[in-house]
């Protein structure tokens, strides 16, 4: 019986083995496990809309795996799939009855067309904006670590060699299905086109780039994004974009100037706006800009100091929003714990908006004294510049704090944030390390006009946010 077993299973697998014959296969990917114990994270022991408490610690596991499926040089695919950031005792970590969550985050062809140098990345894929890597993603559309994709087709050419190149792309974002509720066709896609050209120069990079993005009438937007894009005033009845399909349109630079290294500096310059010939009401666009310097000639240590404006709302909120209109940010420096950036771990930040605020960050990072041993340290300072009426007007619109606008999220002008990061990693392996997150946060100056309701007073219960983290994390 077993020399049967053993030769049907020959038998299945040598067609297999055959058409991988000539195959190169290769799988990287990473395992994260953390204790966190989290406190006051919207500043109050609640949610953001104050309907729920949170419980202050758990324990979390999450694992990506990519594999390459590599036939040459010139052809290559790309499968990644991951359980995504879940707490032990719930979903697939639950003893009874776990539920299945493995999902499929990459899966992309690339190709270069024969008898050329264009590159074809067709598929699910990450895809950022670019943004001078002092903070870390882009402000306007990231992918945070190659962890959100979005379906797309990205074409890239060398125009000039070793110095000037071009990136053209097309995101399907979202797209409710191929039929309307209703007889009368509504757009409910978000689609994307985009255009970078990196250019390489002896001690500049300079990113030139713009999109132009069609938002659907229809589109069922997520919360976040919902926010990211319209304005306070498409709260307002009729509610939602009047225009069947609306235009968004960005555009921006990163640079980065070494020509003086040690000592680096890197800036972007963003604007962005969308749906300008709706109702004024529904219209929203502002500009978004940072510069950073940092020392990289220690050799214990990386000194660094950035600092960021975006423009606010007004105090009119027929007239639209005046901050930038976002998709999907992950804008912050050195592990700031106010923003989702650079940490080894999730669920352990603030995820505070930077549109609509202005602030400044001092990070020490690469800081060793030990072998095996580095820490990163960061201040982050921020204000808000959007008027105090102009976000009560958006707040109430939208049906209360947490909507729309969140307290200690969004700023309002004479609201301040104080967030102080330290992190600490110990190498046990050249590819397992353990790591403990600590973080801090303070809010104050938060307007009772803007947060409060009769039946929530947000701004009697504010309190300082913490953090501390303890876990591993295993790369292969």
């Amino acid at each position: 019986m077993r020399r049967i077993v053993v030769c049907l299973l020959a038998l299945l697998l040598f067609p297999a083995a055959s058409a991988l014959a000539g195959l190169d296969v290769k799988m990287a990917g990473d395992f994260r496990v953390y204790g966190i114990f989290f406190q006051n994270r919207n500043f109050t022991g609640w949610n953001a809309t104050g309907t729920a408490t949170e419980d202050p610690l758990q324990i979390y596991q999450r694992f990506r795996i990519r594999t390459d499926f590599i036939t040459s040089d010139a052809l290559k695919f790309r499968l990644g799939y991951m359980v995504t950031d879940t707490a032990w005792g719930t979903g697939t970590y639950t003893a009874d009855a776990p539920q299945v969550s493995v999902q499929v985050y990459q899966a992309y062809l690339q190709f270069k067309w024969p008898d050329t140098k264009v590159n074809f990345t067709v598929g699910l894929q990450p895809l950022s904006l670019p943004q001078s890597p002092m903070f870390y993603d882009s402000v306007v559309m990231a992918s945070k670590k190659e962890t959100k994709s979005t379906a797309g087709i990205v074409i890239s050419t060398p125009i000039l060699e070793d110095t000037l190149a071009l990136n053209l792309g097309f995101i399907r974002r979202l797209d409710n299905g191929a039929f309307d509720a209703a007889t009368t066709q509504v757009a409910d896609e978000l689609d994307l086109y985009f255009l970078t050209l990196p250019v390489t120069l002896d001690g500049v990079d300079i990113t030139p780039w713009a999109m132009a993005g069609v938002i659907g009438q229809g589109a069922n937007l997520s919360g976040a994004v919902r926010s990211g894009l319209r304005s306070g005033g498409s709260y307002l009845a009729p509610a939602g974009y009047q225009d069947n399909q609306n235009l968004g349109l960005w555009a921006g630079a990163s640079v980065v100037v070494d020509a003086l290294s040690p000592v680096v500096f890197q800036a972007d310059a963003i604007y962005g706006q969308t749906a300008m010939a709706d109702a004024v009401r529904n219209r929203r666009h502002g500009f978004f800009f940072d510069a950073g310097v940092q020392y990289t000639g220690l050799s214990f240590v990386t000194p660094g100091l950035g600092v960021w404006w975006s423009s606010g709302e007004d105090d009119s909120l027929t007239n639209g929003s005046e901050r930038i209109p976002v998709i999907s940010s992950n804008f912050g420096m050195a592990n700031s714990f106010l923003f989702p950036c650079n940490q080894d771990f999730t669920n352990d930040n603030l995820g505070v908006d930077p549109a609509g605020s202005m602030g400044a960050t001092l990070a020490f990072e690469n800081l060793s004294f030990f072998e095996k041993l580095s820490h990163v340290i960061s201040l982050t300072a921020m204000t808000g510049t959007s008027s105090a009426r102009g976000m009560r007007l958006a707040v109430a619109a939208s049906g209360g704090n947490g909507n729309y606008l969140a307290m200690g999220k969004t700023l309002a002008e004479g609201e301040w944030l104080l967030g102080l990061t330290f992190d600490s990693r110990y190498m046990i392996y050249d590819n397992l390390a353990l790591t403990l997150e600590t973080g801090w946060a303070n809010l104050s100056g938060a307007k009772s006009s803007v947060w409060n309701s009769p039946t929530r007073q947000f701004t009697h219960m504010i309190n300082d946010a913490w953090k501390v983290a303890l876990g591993f994390k295993y790369t292969f």
